[in-house]
Order: structure tokens, then C-alpha cells, then sequence
């Protein structure tokens, strides 16, 4: 239940707070003062998108609060849970824009998505706008409508879903057909490469070209090792390191008692003599091995030959052979990997069957609970001077299979007929203005009151909110729109703008726009009650000369609601 709508600096509204009662609110006031302007800033702080003309001229910012008594709404309750947030009895939301085009949103005074708001916004808020009369004239509304009415909106939801579904498919399917010849040529073309490069991939390069590169020079490096022997240690009467290192070494042990330097030198001479030493016998083994089986030799030519052939080939670093394979492979997994249209075919079929089902069952749920949506539609619309309403949907199966759509099987109309023993036509084509407006009116009631939902809680009803309620209609009939809204008011809470004083009579709050032009334009809010409400009343009826005939009839208007 909306509690409280406070306005500061939106659009022609300087500062109001506005608090609303738990039944049917109206509005009213002349053309252009601004009675929409309440549902603009309603619809904000329920999510909708904004722009800067909202925020009052001269003003940086325009902020928009909207309180709720959510106390024991459950279904808010387990939106506060799934959000994460924290549930308090009362809900605030505000709304800020400024005048640089940024929108702020804040929930219990956290911030807040658009997103997040306008889920939220659905569970407290159903607005119903004065275009609903044109949406009538559209297939899909009615649709929708009988799907709402007779609770079929998930099953619709997932048949759409499975239509849509299938489209994917085939749309991937002729993908995947128009590039089957492009695919297998690239398959080939990786398997050919591959092939080319295995017999290096079970190989390390690195130690491979490290091994061809020092037995192609074996026999010049087991010289090199000879001499290297030589300088380190020999027999001759030549110098050698061995020897000039003793040699090294007994003089500095000499004086080492007399100084601690030479005593340190010895002990690095020493160290560097058993390195001498292990050097020797490492070069000793490598001078005097045996020449390597020339076989091996042979092998390390064959691999070398092939990963420097294969380099030019495909004009890559021998090194990174190895490394573009496995790429290569990755990418073959993956052609091979996708689906061929043989398969596509399979999944295509499985999913039309899947389709069918559902919209098979969809069809006869609709068929099944049509005949009861339209006797509440007859018994709702003859009151309101259609004493001779008739109305059925009209269920026609597709001819072709290729028609079948995301709505179904059949092509569904609402016909209608408002004179007695004239035949029934699709609504679209027959209905006067006046008659769009009351099967507007009334296909949105019941709606909101559907026999579906009524086991739903009163607490957890959205408010429903009806913009310009009596378009099309007067007299009699908007006694008896005025009379369902107030028995609607004592569901759930209600907000509407009328035009009309027997609507307007019927509210359980009376609320009352003016514009006054001083220096700046500004819209002012009044909520009626007494001589005031009377007076608004009578202006409804009578016009801009108000006398005691009009002020009667509109004490006769609220009598009549009171009695």
C-alpha cells in the first residue's frame, strides 16, 4: 500500500507531500494542470527511465520519495531475500535527477538499480495507461490478456521459449551447412600439418639441437679437452696450473705466522686446487671417451633436416614447431568438435517436438478456460450501457505447420458484438471509441482482480493505478465505471484520473490539481473534502459557471455514495 508521494522540485510541483488512503484515490482537475504529473512520479520511483524537462526550471535536481507499507506482503518479503537486502515494514524509495541528465535510486536508503527498482516496482505498482483502448486493436493484447486471465502465462512463456529455441537451431544449422566446405578444408589442412610435424612432437628441441651440435664437432672438442689437460696438468717439464698453484700454496703457508692474509690466501688456494683437480678428471674422461655410435649421428641429422624443412614450410622458428602443434591440435578439436548438420537435423527435430507439445497443451488450456474469461467479460460490460454485449474468442489452427509462431498454434480474436442479432467480428473492425474505452476498462479490472490471483493475499496485491479511467464515456455509464472502481477500492488500493464527477464521487480520497500562474507556473495539490469537494464536483458537471443547481447535483452525487 502506498502510504506517502513527496515531490520537491518536479516538473510544475515546487514542494508537496501527498498521502494517500487504502481504497479509491482520484484525481482531478481542469485539462493541463498536471494530474499526470502524479503518475510520472510514481512511475520513476517504480523504475521507469526520466529526463531533465522533469526537473523544475531554475532547480539543480528534482527528488521524488515514495513510501510503502510492505508489513505483511509476503511476496516483497522474499524480493528483500533474493536481492539480499534487508526487509523493514516500511519501504522508502527515492528518486533524484538532476538537470545534467544523471538519475540516482535509493531503496531504504541504499542505493539501487533501475533494474532492481522496476522488478520491485512490478510487486507495488500496476499502472494501466489511457492507450490501453489502442493496444485493443493489437492481436498480441488479447493474447496476453486470455494467457493472464486464465494464469497460462508461464506455460506461454515457455512455449515462446521453445519456438525460439528451435529458430536458434536452424539458424545454426544453415550456418553450419553453409560452412561444412570451408570447415573440412580446414580440418584437412591441420591434419596434414600435424602429420608433418609428429615426428617432432615427442622430441625436446632444445636438447636435441644442443646434442646434434656437439657430436657433429666430437672429435675437434675431444682435442680441445686434450689441450685444456695439458695446461691444467702434465708430465712435462713444461708449467702447468696444478703445479704453479702448489707451488702457490707453500709460500703463503710459510708466512702465513706472520701475516693473516697469506694464511687466507692458502685456504682459497686450496679450494681452487681441488677444483683444479675435478676439472682434470672431467676433461681427462671427455679426451679419452670413445667416438659416439655414428648411427645416433645419423638419427639427430634425420630430426634437424626435418624440423629446418619444416621451418621454411610453414615459416616458423624450428623452435616454435612444437608449440604452433598443439595449437593446431586445439583448433582440430574444436572443428571436429562441432556439430554437423546431420546433427543439427536431430536437435532441430527434438526441438520442434518439444514446441509442439507445449503449444499443443497451451492451445487446449486456452480453449478450456475461454468460455468462463468471457462470461466475466459479458457480465462486466453490460452494466455499462452494452445491455446486448456478446463476446467469444475466435481460435483458428494455423493451416501450415510453417506458421505455427512463438504465440501458438492458432490465430486468436476477441469478437465482438454490441446490438442484438447482429453477427460477432473481430473487435478491431466494429467497436466504436466508446466501446474500446469500456472493454478497455474492464478487460484491465478483471485483470487485476482475476479469479487466478485470488487466493494471492489482499497485502500483496499491487496498487493499480488507471490514467484517464472514463475516455469515452459518460452519463450513466460512468456512474457504474465510478461504482466498480470503488467496489475495486475495497480490494486493494487504487489511483485513478478521471474526467468525470460520477467516477470522481465514488473516491474513498478526493485528490484536486490547480495550476496557479504567479511568477512561475506552479502546480498545487489539495485533497477534498466537504464544500470543497462539492464545488470540484460541480465544476466536473456543470462547467466554469458553478450555481446551486450544479452544487445540488453534486451533493446528490456524494449522497448517493454514502447512503
Amino acid at each position: 500500500m502506498l502510504l506517502y508521494l513527496t515531490l520537491h522540485q518536479f516538473a510544475l510541483i515546487a514542494e508537496h507531500e501527498l498521502r494517500f488512503v487504502d481504497g479509491f484515490n482520484v484525481i482531478t482537475g481542469e485539462t493541463g494542470a498536471g494530474k499526470s504529473l502524479l503518475l510520472d512520479a510514481l512511475s520513476l520511483c517504480i523504475g521507469e527511465r526520466a529526463d531533465t524537462s522533469m526537473v523544475r526550471h531554475g532547480a539543480e535536481s528534482a527528488d521524488i520519495y515514495a513510501e510503502f507499507d510492505v508489513a505483511e506482503n509476503e511476496v516483497v518479503k522474499h524480493w528483500f531475500d533474493e536481492h539480499e537486502r534487508s526487509f523493514e515494514a516500511e519501504l522508502l524509495i527515492r528518486r533524484q535527477l538532476s538537470s545534467n541528465g544523471r538519475s540516482k535510486a535509493w531503496l531504504n536508503g541504499l542505493p539501487v538499480s533501475l533494474a532492481e527498482l522496476k522488478s520491485l516496482g512490478r510487486l507495488l505498482v500496476n499502472i494501466h495507461s489511457q492507450h490501453a483502448q489502442q493496444a485493443l486493436l493489437k492481436p498480441q493484447f488479447v493474447v496476453d490478456w486470455l494467457d493472464n486471465m486464465a494464469g497460462l502465462t508461464n506455460l506461454a512463456d515457455q512455449t515462446r521459449a521453445a519456438y525460439l529455441t528451435h529458430q536458434r537451431l536452424q539458424r545454426k544449422a544453415e550456418e553450419i551447412a553453409s560452412a561444412d566446405a570451408n570447415r573440412l578444408d580446414k580440418i584437412a589442412l591441420l591434419e596434414s600439418q600435424l602429420a608433418d610435424v609428429e615426428p617432432l612432437l615427442s622430441i625436446d628441441y632444445a636438447s636435441v639441437e644442443a646434442e646434434h651440435e656437439e657430436l657433429s664437432n666430437i672429435e675437434a672438442l675431444m682435442q680441445e679437452a686434450g689441450m685444456a689437460l695439458q695446461l691444467l696438468d702434465n708430465d712435462t717439464d713444461e708449467p702447468d696450473a696444478n703445479s704453479l698453484v702448489g707451488r702457490a700454496i707453500k709460500l703463503c703457508d710459510n708466512q702465513s705466522a706472520v701475516s693473516s692474509t697469506f694464511g687466507q690466501v692458502a685456504e682459497q688456494l686450496y679450494l681452487a686446487q681441488q677444483q683444479i683437480s675435478e676439472a682434470t678428471g672431467l676433461l681427462a674422461d671427455y679426451a679419452e671417451q670413445q667416438l659416439p655410435d655414428p648411427q645416433r649421428l645419423q638419427e639427430l641429422d634425420t630430426l634437424m633436416t626435418l624440423a629446418h624443412r619444416l621451418s621454411r614450410k610453414h615459416n616458423l622458428p624450428a623452435s616454435d614447431l612444437v608449440t604452433t602443434a598443439r595449437e593446431w591440435q586445439i583448433k582440430l578439436d574444436e572443428l571436429n568438435a562441432q556439430p554437423s548438420s546431420a546433427d543439427m537435423q536431430q536437435q532441430i527435430e527434438t526441438a520442434w517436438q518439444g514446441y509442439l507439445a507445449l503449444a499443443e497443451q497451451l492451445s487446449q488450456s486456452r480453449k478450456a478456460e475461454a468460455p468462463a474469461i468471457i462470461q466475466q467479460l459479458i457480465a462486466q460490460l453490460q452494466p455499462l450501457a452494452l445491455p446486448n454485449a456478446c463476446c467469444e474468442f475466435s481460435f483458428v489452427r494455423h493451416a501450415d505447420n510453417d506458421d505455427f509462431n512463438a504465440v501458438g498454434l492458432d490465430d486468436i480474436d476477441l469478437l465482438f458484438s454490441a446490438n442484438v442479432g447482429m453477427p460477432m467480428q473481430p473487435l478491431y473492425k466494429i467497436a466504436s471509441g466508446g466501446e474500446l474505452s469500456r472493454m478497455a476498462l474492464v478487460m484491465q479490472v478483471l485483470q487485476a482482480t482475476s479469479a487466478k490471483g485470488s487466493d494471492k493475499d489482499q497485502d500483496a496485491r499491487p496498487m493499480l493505478v488507471f490514467d484517464e479511467v472514463d475516455v469515452g464515456i459518460s452519463g450513466g455509464t460512468a456512474q457504474v465505471v465510478g461504482e466498480l472502481l470503488r467496489q475495486l477500492g475495497k480490494r486493494q488500493q487504487l489511483l485513478a484520473i478521471t474526467h468525470q464527477a460520477q467516477v470522481a464521487s465514488q473516491a474513498h480520497q478526493h485528490i484536486l490539481v490547480q495550476k496557479h500562474h504567479e511568477k512561475q507556473s506552479e502546480s498545487i495539490l489539495q485533497v477534498l473534502s466537504d464544500d470543497a469537494q462539492v464545488d470540484e464536483l460541480a465544476r466536473m458537471s456543470g462547467g466554469v459557471h458553478i450555481t446551486d443547481i450544479t452544487r445540488e447535483h453534486a451533493r446528490s452525487l456524494l449522497n448517493e455514495v454514502n447512503r
